[in-house]
């Protein structure tokens, strides 16, 4: 099993990607704080379940999108 030290809120993260969840500004910092491959690793390692590599490209656009949102959170602040 991977185990992943990143970031804290990876449940909220996979909830916004892979659901229609939502994600606090605190937990955009804390994403943003633990960079950007730690979040592609977070998200490769999900997408690559068979249930899910279908809709990857979708996932992947959620993803940078979630990234994007949250870089211009952490700027702001």
């Amino acid at each position: 099993m991977v185990k992943f030290d990143c970031p804290k809120c990876a449940l909220d993260i996979i909830g916004v990607v892979f659901e229609n969840g939502t994600i606090t500004d605190a937990c955009c910092h804390d994403l943003v704080q633990e960079g950007k491959v730690c979040h592609n690793t977070l998200i490769k390692y999900i997408a690559d379940r068979p249930l899910l590599v279908t809709h990857e490209t979708q996932y992947l656009k959620k993803s940078a999108d979630l990234w994007a949102h949250c870089v211009s959170i952490s700027q702001t602040a």
